[in-house]
């Protein structure tokens, strides 16, 4: 069984020598990640999702950043520029955790 997530959350750029962009994962939905799959997580704390913003689809991770208190998600070059993002925009993002 999947865990499926939707919300709208600021891009932002992380801080330091290379040019990283996430999007932090609302407290909820990373309260329920760290419930239902922290145990399967590999090394860094990573979980494995799919992703969709706007028609751009890709699988990837989600991390857990103890700054932030909250699960990120990296959001590559590529679906940036196809989806017109930059660090302060407001992204409509899905997530499917599989099970």
């Amino acid at each position: 069984m999947a865990s499926e997530y939707s919300f709208t959350a600021e891009l932002w750029e992380h801080d330091g020598m290379a040019s990283w962009h996430f999007v932090s994962l609302p407290e909820e939905v990373s309260d329920e990640i760290e419930e239902l799959y922290a145990h399967r997580a590999n090394g860094f704390g990573a979980v494995k999702v799919n992703v969709t913003i706007g028609a751009s689809r890709w699988t990837t991770s989600v991390f857990p950043d103890k700054a932030r208190r909250t699960y990120v998600l990296p959001v590559k070059k590529p679906v940036r520029v196809a989806e017109g993002l930059e660090a302060g925009v407001q992204a409509r993002v899905d997530i499917v955790v599989a099970a």
